[in-house]
């Protein structure tokens, strides 16, 4: 893959996680993050100077914007889940990337 065409592939994967992040859209947003995973690794393969740095600039920004939209999608699912009694909240991941917290079922009603 020619640095062109990685670039193009990441740009694509960085507007469909976009996408999936305002549509609440988890498959399409998994399936981003494969494409953009794929793109880096093809990215990273290229010599230093195959890429044009301006542009690499350009497709970081986006991707720090897509961080700042996903980690407020984050901070909302967790404030529903406090105030539904299902999680409790916690801003640390063991080395496996799981949740240093255990799920507490809490009855919400009386049958």
């Amino acid at each position: 893959m020619s640095a062109a065409d990685a670039l193009v592939a990441l740009e694509e994967a960085l507007a469909a996680e976009r996408r999936a992040l305002v549509e609440h859209d988890v498959e399409a947003l998994l399936q981003s993050t494969q494409g953009k995973l794929a793109a880096v690794r093809a990215l990273q393969a290229l010599p230093a100077d195959a890429v044009a740095p301006e542009r690499v600039r350009a497709l970081s920004e986006l991707n720090q914007a897509n961080h700042v939209l996903l980690a407020r999608r984050r901070r909302e699912v967790g404030w529903a889940l406090r105030h539904l009694g299902r999680v409790e909240s916690a801003g640390v991941y063991d080395a496996s990337g799981q949740s240093g917290v255990r799920p507490q079922a809490r009855c919400l009603g009386v049958g």
